[in-house]
């Protein structure tokens, strides 16, 4: 795991690993393992993020944050929308943005622990994925979606959900990506089967 951390981006197979390229002050990574799948293009930064400035908010100049958890994973060409409404106002006679008077804030992007972003998709502006959502490929997500949720299309909208609800409610109070990431990849073969009641044993006894 950690010699994929550094490895270059080549090939569509290879990954990115996020934390050790993005440079945008308004990007908050969460942990060392939410990856990119690179694809063939240039890069997380410069092709999924759309519409962010790379400097610093100021009190004078908000800007939408992107916040994104730890062991996210992000399919190739995937895309998510920041820069609020892009200067477009709907409600005005013309959409066209003649002037930075029709900005508005979208509030912040966040995208939590243990999400799996389809190829293709987008995340459009001020949504909050949480923790555990996955995304079908090519999904355009516009609204907020609940843990452990599916998404698919265009809107998306809730399939189907992961697991029972109290299972999802046993999860979310586990904590388990606010554990030490040594700790997490431990336990690699407890996370990589649906027996919840391993899970929470092992944590018993381990922790």
């Amino acid at each position: 795991m950690d010699s994929l951390i550094n490895s270059p981006v080549k090939h569509w197979c290879e990954f990115e690993f996020i934390s050790k390229t993005v440079k945008n002050p308004n990007i908050h990574i969460k942990g060392n393992y939410s990856y990119y799948s690179a694809y063939w293009d240039q890069g997380f930064e410069r092709c999924v993020v759309r519409y962010l400035h790379d400097k610093p908010a100021t009190p004078e100049k908000p800007i939408d944050q992107l916040h994104i958890g730890n062991f996210v994973c992000f399919g190739a060409e995937c895309v998510i929308m920041m820069g609020g409404n892009q200067l477009h106002r709907p409600d005005w006679i013309s959409t066209f943005p003649f002037d930075t008077r029709s900005f508005l804030p979208a509030g912040d992007t966040v995208i939590a622990d243990g999400c799996w972003i389809g190829s293709r998709a987008m995340i459009m502006q001020g949504v909050k994925l949480g923790e555990g959502t996955i995304v079908a490929t090519g999904a355009v997500v516009t609204q907020d979606v609940p843990p452990y949720a599916i998404v698919a299309g265009v809107p998306a909208k809730v399939i189907k959900y992961r697991f029972p609800e109290q299972d999802i409610e046993k999860l979310l109070s586990l904590k388990l990506y606010d554990l030490d990431e040594k700790q997490i990849l431990k336990m690699r073969e407890q996370l990589q089967t649906d027996q919840l009641v391993e899970l929470c044993s092992y944590l018993d006894q381990s922790l």
